[in-house]
């Protein structure tokens, strides 16, 4: 199935979210904390936290099949037989 201009540009944005998800662990790995109460250390981790949440939530609306879930038809019935269907 054909996915649509919005669940393509999810898709690309879940991408970049992964990648700001990965490079955000590398710079929480190279930084050096201060002592066990780093306000910036625990930004960091919860930037990943953010980041990867984001990615999987913009993944799974980038590859969802959307067609006749907000109908409620079946994706095998035709126009014709949704309106024979109404009668």
């Amino acid at each position: 199935m054909e996915k649509t201009l919005g669940q393509k540009i999810a898709y690309f944005i879940a991408i970049t979210c992964y990648l700001a998800g990965a490079a955000t662990i590398v710079g929480t790995m190279l930084y050096q904390t201060t002592g066990p109460n780093d306000v910036i250390h625990a930004s960091m981790m919860a930037s990943v936290v953010f980041f990867i949440g984001c990615g999987v939530v913009l993944h799974v609306i980038a590859t969802t099949r959307l067609k006749g879930l907000i109908s409620g038809h079946s994706v095998t019935e035709t126009p014709s037989e949704i309106l024979l269907d109404k009668n």
